[in-house]
């Protein structure tokens, strides 16, 4: 098979969360990006609606990352990490911790936001060993949670089409997991916060109660769901669960992969919320998408507890060949730089209140049958049709990419994430392109 303009076979190539076969009858090609825009290879301007894939928070191809990543390849191409060190990846931890919450302040890198979760899992794990405490093994998550492609992930993770093909092999102690925070008919077309639902996180004291608090290693939860369709917590839930995990000694991890780094106008979803965890996994944004990064961000007495277990030698057996490469410490120092000059965490906060109303102006819309906003994210739902979930939002994919918009869906529902240099006009277009999309559908 090939396309029409390059002649390229596409055969070789298994795409990841893809239908394969429908793609490569009709690809969707991307040759180039620049700020708020792709181009594809019939030479058309796509608007990024999505930030790539949650990731691109500053825009594309922006001069200072790029000069970045190119000096470091022209002077440190790789150096490894096992036993030995390079300056940037030390300047990058010390950065990184001065914009974490307080109290969080060392660095363990990865690779990406799955790589951070099956790191985070881990350490975990070590710290109650090096306390003398190997009761405490089970993990809760959260059903409809994202927390990436490892087995780790998928196991405390919630979405069940990522876990059905692989039931058998999930890590033990995994099986239980808190309700999703969506579905109360109070909370249909909430603008921010749901006002209904901070009760869910009861039912962490209902595992508690069956399982033994004693038993349970630690809560795993996104503060706000990206890929399950964008479901925000409600007031209060997150407090909540973070009152209880204190009450039972139960280590409490944000993932913050897609949150992190001003996608809710402040630098973490933890800043947010008011809500601090022992461990937050973060990836994406932190280099902007340029090269791949991840890592995960603990509290001072976490890491120290696992280095006091050891008095010689490796303190934790774990790691990566391109943990802190170099190329990705000089895109992330770069592209926290570009956050912090051009102030795109407080535009994003500023911005929030345009864009709420801006998606709200889509319901009662055909087909529309709930919103959700929360920063510079937002979630469209569409009803879904018997018997086709999903091809609702995939036509409606499909139809905003002939006409220049890109857009993500997860099943019905409508993800939009734009870079954060997005401005008002840009917004207006966005949802007039989606609203066009989902009237052209009926």
């Amino acid at each position: 098979m090939t396309t029409s303009s390059t002649a390229q076979s596409l055969d070789a190539l298994w795409m990841p969360f893809t239908a394969n076969r429908a793609f490569k009858q009709a690809p969707r090609m991307l040759v180039s990006a620049e700020g708020m825009y792709y181009r594809d290879e019939h030479g058309q301007q796509i608007l990024d609606a999505v930030a790539g894939l949650w990731c691109v928070n500053a825009g594309h191809c922006r001069a200072p990352i790029v000069e970045a990543i190119q000096r470091s390849a022209a002077t440190l191409d790789y150096a490894p990490g096992f036993s030995m060190g390079h300056p940037l990846q030390f300047a990058l931890a010390e950065r990184l911790t001065s914009i974490m919450p307080e109290g969080l302040d060392r660095v363990f890198f990865t690779n990406s936001g799955s790589e951070a979760v099956d790191t985070a899992l881990k350490i975990v794990l070590a710290y109650h060993a090096a306390r003398g405490d190997t009761v405490r093994r089970r993990f809760v998550g959260r059903l409809r949670g994202y927390h990436g492609v490892g087995f780790g992930g998928i196991s405390v993770g919630g979405i069940e089409n990522n876990r059905k093909t692989f039931a058998s092999h999930l890590l033990p102690y995994t099986d239980v997991h808190l309700p999703a925070t969506h579905g109360l008919s109070e909370n249909l077309f909430s603008r921010g916060m749901p006002a209904h639902g901070a009760h869910l996180a009861d039912a962490l004291d209902e595992i508690v109660r069956s399982h033994g608090g004693e038993t349970i290693a630690a809560v795993i939860v996104e503060p706000l769901s990206g890929s399950a369709g964008v479901l925000v917590p409600p007031v209060g839930y997150l407090e909540r669960l973070r009152a209880i995990c204190d009450a039972h000694g139960i280590l409490l991890i944000f993932d913050e992969v897609i949150t992190g780094f001003g996608r809710l106008g402040a630098a973490f979803g933890a800043h947010k919320f008011g809500v601090t965890p022992d461990i937050s996994t973060v990836a994406k944004g932190v280099t902007n998408g340029t090269v791949p990064m991840g890592a995960v961000v603990v509290r001072r007495e976490l890491h120290d507890t696992v280095m006091h277990a050891t008095h010689t030698g490796i303190e934790f057996f774990h790691g990566y060949t391109y943990s802190g490469h170099p190329l990705a410490c000089a895109a992330a120092l770069a592209t926290l730089d570009v956050y912090r000059d051009e102030e795109l965490f407080a535009r994003a906060d500023a911005l929030a209140p345009y864009w709420e109303a801006a998606v709200h102006s889509l319901r009662g819309e055909p087909n529309v049958v709930d919103i959700r906003n929360l920063g510079l994210v937002a979630g469209v739902e569409l009803a879904s049709q018997p018997d086709r979930t999903g091809a609702r939002g995939a036509a409606v994919m499909a139809d905003c990419f002939r006409h220049g918009l890109l857009i993500r869906v997860t099943g019905d529902t409508i993800a939009l994430s734009p870079p954060l240099i997005v401005d008002r006009a840009q917004i207006d277009r966005i949802f007039e392109g989606v609203r066009a999309a989902v009237c052209r559908l009926v």
